[in-house]
């Protein structure tokens, strides 16, 4: 697309400066990852400012630059556009360079503190086993076409310009849904990564304390949160509708946000819900019990751990009934063949007679989901291994112990990302909520991950449960020097090989 048809389409500039009008091939702003015919991004962030790198950008190909702050030298043969705001101008641009994408497929938002990815991929799953054709962005790994591709950008929600690249990609490949994981982070004003894009259905799973190093208060994290369901308010596009959980405390903001849209709710508590789900039976490897739907009521069984697993699924169950019309009978055949995405509540083979299991939870309210539910359902001791990441949310950490005093019989506290923060300044911060455990009998600090692992196992008797929290899919661990490779799952197999146990 031409610079002079793309800012008509975008109008979110200040000035054009330069004759040229040279065709734009692609958004970067990532000088590093700069051709030929890219439009470059002089994003400001945390750690660098763009503006630094429009020089390099140049060389390696870049034909215009959009920026914001004042600079000294204009090269001739580039095309300079200023912004107000460069992530906004982003935003606006990447849609109109792939031409509205967001308007020509039905894009389905999920938000919420903790089950993001897994209600992303059970909603994906069940149109996926309804013969429909859908994609999807997540935390962990993303789907334009046939294959699952690893994300590998540490950002459940990326930049503007890779969304609307995705979804492009997705329509060009025949995708009819777009299931997009909305983090606090990419509905934010701040960052504008989903300002552009235009959703028929939003999700709410829960509204937990998290990421207040971003957000300031809890109040701005679940007001950047209702930007989703304040997107579905104000579309044009047919069949729009939300879906939350009547059971958080947060629900009937969201239900306002939508304004005249309709909502559909899911509980474990209210039976007069759209969606409720009552008679619940849990054990390690999976849950039974009635779905109540329109007086219908239906004995179900999900092949997924975990009480909260059911909130999960029927927030993925309303979504699609409703934006693909599939009948209720089609969906409850589905149920029993859903999977469990990776990282989250991944058993670990071993012969030892305990179990082990690797999940993502790093927030409070994950974990008032995941122990309690785990409890229930093992017949002896519940080990946890975890941290808490470094430059985050500080205040989580004393009641993510808290938690785990509650419902772990061991807890053994270790490393999980602490960046550039003291590891035992973390752990310290953690072992503030623990108050009913005994250091060295039920309590143990074992900063290096590796070693608190193989802790767990040596301890572990017959009928226990170890659990690691924090770390699921991810495949690196940063510390001060950088990140290193890490990979939970085949780090615990190690130690059980080592210890004749797998």
């Amino acid at each position: 697309m031409k610079i002079t048809t793309l800012l008509e389409n975008s109008k979110n500039y200040i000035e054009k400066i330069g004759h040229l009008d040279p065709e734009i091939t692609n958004i970067e702003f990532d000088s590093r990852r700069v051709s030929t015919g890219t439009l470059f991004f002089a994003l400001k962030g945390i750690h660098t400012d763009g503006h630094n790198f429009i020089d390099t950008a140049i060389r390696s190909g870049a034909k215009a630059v959009c920026f914001s702050d004042d600079i000294k030298d204009y090269n001739s043969d580039v095309v300079y556009i200023k912004v107000k705001d460069t992530k906004e101008a982003l935003s606006s641009f990447s849609s109109a360079l792939y031409c509205n994408p967001s308007a020509e497929i039905k894009v389905i938002g999920v938000t919420g503190t903790d089950g993001k990815s897994t209600t992303v991929s059970l909603i994906d799953q069940l149109l996926e086993l309804s013969g429909r054709e859908s994609g999807y962005i997540s935390t962990i790994s993303y789907k334009s076409g046939k294959t699952v591709e690893k994300n590998v950008l540490r950002q459940s929600t990326p930049e503007a310009s890779q969304i609307h690249a995705i979804l492009r990609e997705m329509i060009n490949k025949g995708k009819e849904y777009a299931i997009v994981e909305s983090t606090s982070h990419g509905l934010s004003d701040k960052t504008c990564r989903l300002k552009d894009v235009d959703f028929n259905v939003g999700v709410l799973t829960n509204i937990t304390q998290e990421h207040l190093e971003f957000h300031g208060t809890l109040e701005q994290y679940r007001s950047d949160k209702g930007n989703l369901f304040r997107k579905l308010g104000k579309s044009s596009k047919s069949n729009v509708f939300g879906v939350v959980n009547l059971d958080d405390p947060e629900c009937n903001n969201f239900i306002k946000y939508s304004g005249d849209k309709p909502v559909y709710t899911y509980s474990l508590k209210d039976s007069n819900a759209t969606l409720y789900a009552n008679n619940i039976e849990l054990d390690s490897r999976g849950c039974s019990f009635t779905l109540n739907f329109n007086n219908k009521r239906n004995n179900v069984r999900l092949n997924l751990p975990g009480q909260f697993n059911i909130e999960n699924m029927m927030a993925a169950v309303l979504t699609v009934h409703y934006i693909a019309n599939i009948s209720w009978d089609e969906i409850l055949n589905y149920i029993p063949e859903l999977v469990s995405v990776k990282g989250r509540l991944n058993p670990v083979p071993t012969t030892g007679d305990f179990a082990i299991v690797v999940d993502y939870a790093h927030t409070p309210g994950s974990f008032e989901k995941v122990l309690p539910s785990i409890k229930k359902s093992i017949s002896g001791r519940l080990i946890v291994v975890f941290g808490s990441a470094g430059e985050r949310d500080i205040a989580k950490r004393s009641v993510q112990g808290e938690i785990a005093d509650k419902y772990a019989d061991v807890i053994i506290l270790t490393d999980e990302d602490p960046r550039l923060e003291d590891s035992l300044k973390i752990i310290n911060d953690i072992k503030d909520g623990i108050k009913n455990k005994e250091l060295e009998k039920s309590l143990y600090i074992i900063p290096d991950r590796k070693s608190a692992i193989t802790k767990a196992i040596e301890i572990a008797q017959k009928g226990d449960m170890i659990m690691t929290l924090g770390k699921g899919h991810e495949s690196t661990m940063v510390y001060p020097d950088g990140s290193r490779p890490w990979n939970e799952a085949e780090v615990i197999t190690t130690i059980l090989k080592d210890k004749n146990l797998f």
